[in-house]
């Protein structure tokens, strides 16, 4: 990958704190929904419940989809990334506490968050095989696809 473009990568990362992310459902309908994220380089990490629909979903298919970006009145500016990639719950004790750390970084709100809270939510982190990057500046529908 070029280093121009995983530096737009990168600042794309930095700059957002959500992301839609897409799960299969057992019918084979994906399920997409908003998440907040955590980013170390290109792997992505985000928190969701144990038992929730997205859980369920990795637990029996790894494979998902993210979208990344912003709203824009004016399409010229339009800039984000989506990427496909497997998901994998975090369990490596080291791991998770550097994901605590980039979260609480990211979102310090979460410093109040309950122990209940916390032992109910799994973290997952996202590795993307392709990332897809948009950059309208370039022109309209202008992407540039990556293989990671």
């Amino acid at each position: 990958m070029p280093p121009q473009l995983r530096e737009k990568i990168l600042s794309i990362l930095a700059r957002h704190n959500n992301m839609t992310h897409a799960t299969l459902r057992p019918d084979g309908y994906p399920q997409a929904t908003t998440v907040g994220y955590a980013s170390d380089g290109l792997i992505i990490y985000f928190g969701c419940g144990i038992g929730s629909q997205k859980a369920v979903n990795i637990a029996r298919d790894a494979r998902v989809s993210a979208a990344i970006d912003t709203d824009h009145a004016n399409w010229n500016e339009i800039e984000g990334i989506s990427l496909g990639g497997i998901a994998a719950r975090v369990s490596d004790s080291e791991e998770l506490a550097k994901v605590q750390s980039l979260f609480l970084a990211k979102f310090p709100q979460l410093a109040g968050m309950s122990a209940d809270d916390q032992a109910n939510t799994a973290i997952f982190r996202v590795t993307p095989s392709v990332i897809s990057v948009l950059d309208y500046s370039k022109g309209f529908g202008h992407q540039e696809l990556v293989t990671v």
